[in-house]
């Protein structure tokens, strides 16, 4: 037989490689605290609320990058979203006082990294894949591992070797000059653009969806808030960010510091973490094609309760606390086992979305979930901390993620399927769009 190969992978890529530029700077800032308090002269406490802002930034932004996708394409919001990151991560080396990071880092650069985000990317994947569309979800989210795994230590060792301002200059550049080229080339918004059909062809549902769409109004975001299945889907997404980019991302390292592991240890497990994301995504996919969503994100909102639980029985007391530090090999396995739970969320939630939505609607439907998500991120960044000035440990940040875990997992049983929110009368794409 002979091989056909379809442009609906290009697209992957390109949306793959946006993801992992972009936010893998994004999850860099860490590596920048140490030298952005010797040259500025900033407490660590200062250089969070950049971080805090970035979030608050990056999360507001996430409803109007969905309109704008609806209503611009993928096309123009992923690549100049780049650009725009590229830009001003650039200029960061030529601040001097710390009120201008706050502005390039904490706004411009948010706002980019807003744009260049899972909102675009999954209606770019939406639009081009009807089959294997959960397995093209992994792919793209795998980016974020990625970014992570690569681009992380690579402004480590920029900035040991060189400086911080050598290090924003060849991000910006990368940017600026590699990756904004290559989508504003070879991005597309639809199939139509080059006279295909995405893979697996067009749906007989959003087929008529899209008929309808020409003949009637736009649809109404208004109604969904009403419906149960928005609000199961937006909160545990939220509980998803406070948990893993919020709580995780944030404060892992300086938790295992504080319990007096090694950095060659924590490094490790760090690595690991981020290589079996990209593993515990990449296998989400798969199976997000093959079994019912709904189900399958109850049981990674327990797997995630259950290696956090893990993780306070070690801290609950003296004696196991100094057994978790002298075997430095259960933090390597929580570490991976967290990590294979950790953005495999994001494909059944996305596929989720698609099944529930209007595709009319689904750029601002997106953008809607992952603001939820962001600001959860925001809040797990600033509560542990908070936490940890009150009590002098984390314990109270992992009991406080294990309940909000609870919660989620709950939500996602009552979850209806999408086949039964489809067959609803209430629901039809007549009422909605009236």
């Amino acid at each position: 037989m002979k091989f056909k190969f379809h442009y609906a992978w290009v697209i992957l890529f390109i949306t793959f490689l946006t993801i992992l530029a972009v936010q893998g700077i994004r999850l860099s800032f860490g590596a920048f605290i140490e030298p952005w308090e010797k040259d500025f002269n900033m407490d660590r406490g200062t250089i969070s609320l950049i971080s805090t802002l970035s979030f608050i930034v990056y999360g507001l932004s996430q409803p109007l990058i969905g309109k704008l996708v609806d209503r611009l394409g993928v096309r123009v919001i992923l690549s100049f979203s780049t650009l725009l990151v590229g830009i001003s991560i650039l200029l960061c080396n030529w601040a001097t006082s710390p009120w201008q990071l706050f502005i390039l880092y904490g706004i411009i650069v948010s706002l980019g990294v807003g744009g260049a985000s899972n909102v675009a990317a999954s209606v770019a994947v939406t639009n081009w894949f009807t089959r294997k569309r959960g397995l093209a979800f992994g792919i793209m989210e795998a980016g974020f591992g990625a970014g992570q795994l690569i681009l992380v230590p690579a402004s480590l060792f920029l900035i040991s070797m060189y400086d911080w301002q050598m290090t924003v200059i060849s991000l910006g550049v990368f940017l600026m000059l590699f990756v904004f080229p290559i989508g504003l080339l070879f991005l597309r918004n639809k199939p139509a653009d080059k006279n295909l059909k995405p893979i697996g062809g067009n749906h007989f549902d959003e087929e008529k969806e899209d008929q309808h769409s020409l003949e009637k109004s736009k649809p109404s975001f208004w109604p969904i808030l009403k419906k149960r299945h928005f609000w199961f889907l937006l909160l545990p997404f939220f509980i998803c960010g406070y948990t893993t980019t919020g709580l995780m991302d944030t404060h892992l390292i300086p938790f295992a510091q504080l319990c007096g592991f090694t950095p060659t240890e924590i490094g490790t497990a760090v690595s690991l973490l981020a290589a079996f994301n990209i593993i515990g995504t990449l296998i989400s996919g798969v199976i997000a094609d093959k079994w019912s969503n709904r189900k399958f994100l109850t049981y990674l909102y327990i797997g995630r309760t259950l290696t956090l639980i893990l993780l306070a029985i070690f801290i609950s007391n003296l004696e196991f606390l100094t057994f978790f530090v002298n075997n430095p090999s259960l933090l390597i396995i929580f570490a991976i086992s967290f990590g294979v739970v950790d953005f495999a969320t994001v494909a059944p939630t996305q596929m989720l979305a698609t099944q529930f939505f209007n595709r009319q609607l689904l750029g601002l439907m997106l953008g809607w979930l992952f603001f939820s998500h962001q600001l959860g991120s925001a809040l797990g960044a600033y509560l542990p901390g908070l936490l940890f000035n009150i009590t002098g440990n984390y314990n109270m940040a992992f009991y406080s993620a294990i309940i909000l875990l609870i919660g989620a997992a709950l939500m996602c049983v009552m979850l209806p399927e999408p086949e039964k929110v489809k067959r609803e009368p209430n629901l039809s794409t007549n009422q909605i769009t009236s």
